[in-house]
């Protein structure tokens, strides 16, 4: 916690940020503050979700033939309005949108392109569970002069500038890292300022708490069921909520690990590698932990498509290790 007097905004810290880089413009602290405007947009809408007409389905279906909510299009919208009018982006991809979205003007000259999940854990939209918002920013791969194109979004973890999340619960919590360490923001509705609430957290190397939706268990392999089935005789804690960013907030926050397998339904795994993995390994990282897809690093992964799925094991480095053990047995 940050436990000393002084109120932080997360402003002053990225101002703050900017100053460790002597050769630094202000365009990326410029680009920050521009997310930290969207996210406050979307919370309002998330904090009267109950009260007006945009809870619920809208009949249609996102790239990934699943049912869009309301609340996910409006989320969608307002992000990609937000990056537009500040101009820092030259293109966008969501998790939404089938192809990348080009910021007018900008596209050909703006240094960073971002990807991002509007809403994630939008299918507990209705039953009033935590959702969030996940972004990663990148430097763009084409020459400046050049319009984007998918090659600016086809970069592994290894080339993230940035990463984060908001978590819209009981309190909204902005976490992120530009490659310092990971902060955490709480929003003070009455003030409307994210203040400066975790700094530099490190996730505990190992803790008995597992979260994996165990409902699949007869559509995982051997090595995942053995290693379950160790962990359960060890008095490990499930805890599993259905959201990425909550399951994945929890684990930051106390350790354990997140399991999300592929299985006999979904052979190449269930979870977006560029708009869910890549950012949440970053933090993973940068807190003392890591993320694997059960052979290689997850940030290490070259991909091939713009939204290509992948299988996850994130979480404290001595929980990962000893999945590890498991997965290498034959």
């Amino acid at each position: 916690m940050n436990n000393d007097n002084k109120v932080v905004t997360i402003e002053r810290h990225i101002v703050n940020e900017e100053r460790i880089h002597p050769t630094a413009t202000g365009e990326f602290s410029n680009l920050l503050r521009d997310i930290t405007l969207a996210v406050k947009i979307v919370q309002k809408e998330v904090s009267l979700a109950g009260l007006v007409d945009i809870l619920g389905f809208t009949g249609s279906k996102n790239i990934h033939g699943e049912a869009v909510k309301k609340l996910d299009v409006y989320a969608n919208e307002k992000i990609i309005q937000s990056m537009t009018q500040g101009g820092h982006f030259a293109a966008l991809a969501s998790e939404e949108n089938e192809d990348i979205v080009l910021i007018p003007e900008r596209s050909k000259w703006a240094k960073y392109i971002m990807l991002f999940d509007p809403l994630d854990g939008s299918s507990n939209i209705d039953v009033n569970i935590n959702i969030g918002t996940i972004f990663s920013i990148y430097k763009r791969q084409t020459s400046l002069g050049k319009e984007p194109d998918i090659t600016d979004f086809l970069q592994p973890g290894t080339k993230l500038l940035a990463a984060g999340y908001v978590i819209y619960g009981p309190s909204t919590v902005m976490v992120y890292s530009s490659g310092h360490g990971v902060y955490a923001f709480t929003l003070d509705p009455g003030i409307g300022e994210f203040l400066l609430s975790h700094k530099k957290l490190q996730m505990p190397a190992n803790s008995k708490i597992y979260s994996v939706n165990e409902g699949n268990y007869y559509l995982w392999n051997d090595k995942i069921k053995a290693y379950i089935d160790h962990i359960k005789k060890s008095n490990y804690s499930l805890r599993y909520i259905g959201s990425l960013v909550a399951d994945f907030h929890r684990t930051l926050m106390y350790g354990g690990i997140f399991l999300y397998p592929a299985d006999k339904k979904n052979p190449k795994g269930k979870l977006r590698l560029q708009y869910e993995l890549n950012p949440l390994s970053f933090l993973a990282e940068q807190a003392g932990g890591y993320a694997i897809d059960g052979i290689e690093n997850i940030k290490e992964i070259q991909p091939k498509e713009l939204h290509q799925k992948s299988p996850v094991f994130i979480g404290s480095r001595e929980n990962i290790n000893e999945l590890k053990s498991f997965l290498k047995h034959k």
